[in-house]
């Protein structure tokens, strides 16, 4: 069973915590790691483009020159892809890019991406993340306070508006609840950060 460290908003540790190894510390099944990443990006994708076909493109109903004795090659219609104007050969077109996963394949994929990132120590537990207001520079604090560089997620147990808004103006900062965690914010991630509160709801969830 992992064991890790429990750190108060200061950066101080308060204390170790046990984790359950059925979910943080299972067998990394990176093939369905990627699959998940996969879908997440390709159901944000609108699939909205499009090009016109040359049975799309108005005009050139009229043959340019006779079929024989120009000396050009022939031609049908000046809509024809070669011309300049014409039709898109394999014109792409509005189309929906989502697939679906089961919802066992789901959970083996959200517990091999939490237990790759507890096995690389990217893990850090908070007692509690509390803010009093809704200010920016105090959600800094924290990160400084915890040594935290580059993209992290905060992983929360509920709705806390407070820490979301505050954190919401910076870039590398991400928050989310446990009934939204999923698979490509935690791998895109250098740092993953839980409170205690939303461990226990992942554990008691997904165990």
């Amino acid at each position: 069973m992992a064991n890790v460290s429990v750190f108060n908003m200061e950066g101080n540790e308060v204390g170790k915590m046990d984790l359950n190894d059925a979910i943080f510390g299972v067998e990394v099944n990176e093939n369905l790691i990627h699959m998940a990443v996969v879908q997440h990006l390709a159901n944000k994708r609108q699939g909205t483009q499009k090009a016109k076909t040359r049975g799309e493109v108005s005009g050139g109903g009229r043959k340019p020159w006779r079929q024989k004795g120009t000396g050009h090659a022939r031609q049908g219609s000046t809509r024809a892809p070669q011309w300049k104007g014409g039709g898109v050969v394999f014109a792409p077109v509005p189309r929906d890019y989502s697939f679906k996963m089961n919802k066992k394949e789901k959970r083996i994929a959200l517990k091999s991406a939490l237990s790759d990132r507890v096995q690389e120590g990217r893990v850090i537990v908070l007692d509690e993340l509390k803010l009093d207001e809704i200010k920016t520079k105090a959600f800094a604090k924290v990160l400084e306070n915890l040594k935290i560089g580059g993209k992290s997620l905060f992983v929360l147990g509920d709705m806390d508006q407070n820490v979301i808004l505050s954190a919401r103006n910076l870039p590398d900062t991400k928050t989310t609840q446990t009934s939204e965690i999923n698979v490509y914010d935690i791998m895109n991630a250098q740092t993953l950060v839980m409170t205690k509160d939303a461990v226990a709801k992942i554990e008691e969830v997904y165990a």
